[in-house]
C-alpha cells in the first residue's frame, strides 16, 4: 500500500477523532485577549505621584500578603431558551451583554465558559441582604431548560458534581447556594418552580426546614422581617413572598397562609 493510499484511508478517521472545527475559534480569541488585557492591567507596579499637598514616596512599596479575590455564593438560573446550543451562542455575542461561568446541557454536559475569579454578567440589577454588586462575589451557573419542564436527572447530577467542586474549592457556605429568582424577587424567577432545591440541600448545597407538624411560630413572628433577615428584599411584598414559596414550596400561589409561616419560622431560625 502506498504512503498516498494510506493517507487517503487515515482521513475519515481523523476526522470522526475530533477534527472537526470549533465554531466558536473567533470568540474563544476574544476570551483570550481580554484575559490578557487584565493580567496586565494587574501586573502593572502601582505608582503615586504625589500631588500639590500630597508627596510622593520616595519608592514603591509592595506587600507580600496577598491573593486572589474569591466567590462566596453560587447563584442558579435557567437559561429560558430551548437548546445548549441557544445558548451558547446567546453568551458569544457582546449585543446580548449577558453571560455565565457554567451552562449545563440537559444531557449533563457542562461548559466552562469564563474563569471562576472573573466577574461574568448573570445576576443584573439584584440584591440579597445588604449585596447589591452580587455578579462581584458569585459564580453563576445556568441549565438548560425553557423553565416550563422538568430538570433531568444527569443535569441535576452533573450540577451536584460541580457544586461539590465549588464548594470544596471556595469555601462557600452552605447558605449561599441561591436562585436567580431569590435575588431579584419579582424581576426574575429562575430556576422555575420545578428545580429541585430540596435535593441540592440534602447535598449540602441551600438550606432547607424539617417536620413542621409541633412548630409553634410565636404571636409577635414578622413574616417580612424573616425574609429580610434571610437576605430578600422585601420592598415588594407579594414578588418576595412568591419568590419565596417558589424556592420552598414549589408553589406558584402568591397567598400567604399558616404552613407558610411555619416553614418560614424555621428557615428564619436555621439562617441566624
Amino acid at each position: 500500500m502506498t504512503k498516498y493510499r494510506l493517507l487517503i484511508l487515515m482521513l475519515p478517521l481523523s476526522l470522526v477523532n475530533g477534527c472537526s472545527p470549533n465554531p466558536y475559534k473567533a470568540t474563544n480569541r476574544s476570551y483570550k485577549a481580554q484575559v490578557r488585557n487584565y493580567a496586565h492591567q494587574i501586573s502593572q507596579t502601582p505608582l503615586t505621584t504625589g500631588t500639590d499637598s500630597v508627596p510622593a514616596p520616595p519608592y514603591w512599596v509592595g506587600t507580600v500578603n496577598f491573593n486572589l479575590r474569591k466567590p462566596n455564593f453560587v447563584i442558579i438560573h435557567h437559561t429560558a431558551q430551548n437548546s445548549c446550543p441557544q445558548t451558547l451562542q446567546t453568551f458569544t455575542l457582546t449585543k446580548t451583554q449577558v453571560s455565565a461561568h457554567y451552562v449545563i446541557c440537559r444531557d449533563g454536559t457542562i461548559h466552562h465558559m469564563l474563569n471562576d475569579y472573573l466577574r461574568a454578567w448573570q445576576a443584573g440589577v439584584s440584591k440579597w441582604g445588604n449585596i447589591t454588586d452580587i455578579n462581584s462575589i458569585s459564580i453563576g451557573i445556568e441549565l438548560d431548560n425553557n423553565g416550563f419542564e422538568p430538570f433531568p436527572d444527569a443535569q441535576i447530577t452533573s450540577l451536584l458534581h460541580l457544586l461539590t467542586t465549588l464548594k470544596a474549592a471556595y469555601h462557600i457556605p452552605s447558605a449561599n447556594f441561591i436562585g436567580h429568582g431569590d435575588i431579584a424577587p419579582g424581576r426574575k424567577d429562575d430556576p422555575s418552580y420545578l428545580f429541585p432545591w430540596k435535593t441540592l440541600s440534602d447535598h449540602g448545597f441551600g438550606l432547607w426546614y424539617g417536620d413542621t407538624t409541633g412548630i409553634t411560630v410565636p404571636p409577635d413572628f414578622n413574616s417580612l422581617m424573616a425574609l429580610r433577615l434571610i437576605g430578600y428584599d422585601i420592598h415588594d411584598s407579594a414578588a418576595v413572598t412568591m419568590a419565596f414559596k417558589r424556592h420552598f414550596e414549589a408553589d406558584t400561589i402568591k397567598s400567604w397562609e399558616a404552613p407558610d409561616e411555619k416553614i418560614l419560622y424555621m428557615l428564619y431560625r436555621a439562617y441566624q
